[in-house]
């Protein structure tokens, strides 16, 4: 994994490991939603800047749903 993808998965733990969100989590739907919107951003963030090779490598599932995934992240 690149330094930059790296730096970002760092970041976005740290996001979640703090109890300082954007939008808080007292608030119904919301409060959930920015957490699973950054996860989603940082996901498709480190798969688009990972050599497929390597995600290959390292995927233990079906080969299939790495497809769909870089599919979906590659469109």
């Amino acid at each position: 994994m690149r330094r930059r993808a790296r730096l970002v998965v760092a970041a976005a733990l740290a996001y979640f490991a703090l109890p300082i969100d954007l939008v808080p989590d007292f608030i119904p739907v919301a409060g959930a939603l920015d957490d699973a919107i950054i996860a989603a951003l940082v996901l498709r963030f480190v798969l688009s800047s990972t050599p497929r090779a390597v995600l290959a490598e390292h995927w233990r599932g079906d080969p299939r749903t790495l497809q769909r995934l870089l599919s979906l992240v590659r469109a």
